[in-house]
């Protein structure tokens, strides 16, 4: 079998269109003697002359006239694949996987997503909503470059980066204080209020329970939901009170609530973008993630 490099047929079709060495060599970036070994290679792998050769012309001979159509065909078929294999790396760089928790990805995700737009327009935002454990999972799996959630606990394999830090507020039905931003209230007031809660396992939860009042058994009877907005509605439908970072203030305040931020002492939580550790730090992530840093730092909260 004839084994040929794209090297030598590249070198081959410039001698061809410039009918000289020299000026081939100048295209092809190598030196003439370059170039000459090429050939010299190239004649060896076919077993025929390819050029006739006198101190004034040069031509191609029979053998090297029948090579000129196989050698353009193989060296556009290898520029077409460089494209093409060029062409899909660049494609998956301009596609950004991000996982984010139910409510980032409703309350400030889309817009930060619409104004990323404007000034990456060749980037698509894919993103997967989940619990943290899902995010969690989708970053070390490789499927999300970015992570956007309250992750509380440091997580083996990952890098936080704080985006901002909230308050935990108390949220109290309708009818039970008049709507909007009231004055603040320590933790004692939630002694013997119905609560409606996270799982026990959820990260923002284990912060509530160690600073809810010692007459709280945490076995009590509470309405337990999943997602935060799940459990504003159901603060709303007047099922309890309930305790839930700053950064859904705009949200509670829509759904008509009383809030009131939590004090004595007061607590904070940061909300983070997640990283899988060793992870290249690429461009348009780092781009995104400050996009979502100053659209959160703009949040009234």
């Amino acid at each position: 079998m004839i084994n040929v490099s794209s090297r030598q047929l590249l070198a081959f079709l410039e001698i061809c269109r410039h009918q000289s060495f020299a000026r081939a060599a100048e295209r092809v970036h190598l030196s003439p003697s370059g170039v000459s070994m090429l050939v010299k290679e190239l004649e060896q792998q076919v077993g025929a002359r390819l050029f006739e050769r006198t101190t004034r012309s040069l031509t191609l001979t029979d053998a090297g006239r029948r090579l000129v159509p196989f050698a353009e065909r193989v060296v556009e078929q290898l520029r077409d694949l460089d494209e093409a294999v060029r062409g899909s790396e660049a494609a998956i760089r301009s596609r950004l996987n991000v996982a984010a928790t139910p409510i980032v990805a409703t309350s400030l995700l889309p817009r930060v997503i619409r104004q990323f737009g404007h000034t990456h327009p060749h980037v698509r935002v894919h993103v997967a909503d989940g619990d943290v454990g899902l995010v969690r999972q989708n970053l070390l799996a490789g499927e999300a470059d970015i992570g956007l959630g309250f992750f509380v606990k440091p997580a083996v394999g990952l890098v936080r980066d704080s985006v901002r830090r909230f308050r935990l507020m108390c949220i109290s039905p309708p009818g039970t204080a008049p709507p909007g931003l009231a004055l603040s209230r320590p933790w004692r007031s939630l002694a013997g209020l119905p609560l409606v809660c996270l799982p026990p396992g959820n990260p923002i939860q284990a912060l509530v329970e160690a600073h809810l009042p010692r007459g709280r058994a945490r076995n009590e009877n509470r309405t337990a939901m999943n997602f935060l907005g799940t459990l504003i509605a159901m603060v709303e439908a007047g099922l309890g009170h309930g305790v839930v970072p700053s950064f859904v203030l705009e949200e509670c305040l829509r759904h008509g609530l009383s809030v009131s931020m939590l004090v004595e002492p007061a607590v904070h939580l940061d909300l983070f973008a997640v990283t899988r550790r060793g992870a290249p730090r690429d461009g348009v992530a780092a781009d995104f993630v400050a996009a979502f840093k100053q659209a959160a730092q703009q949040m009234d909260c």
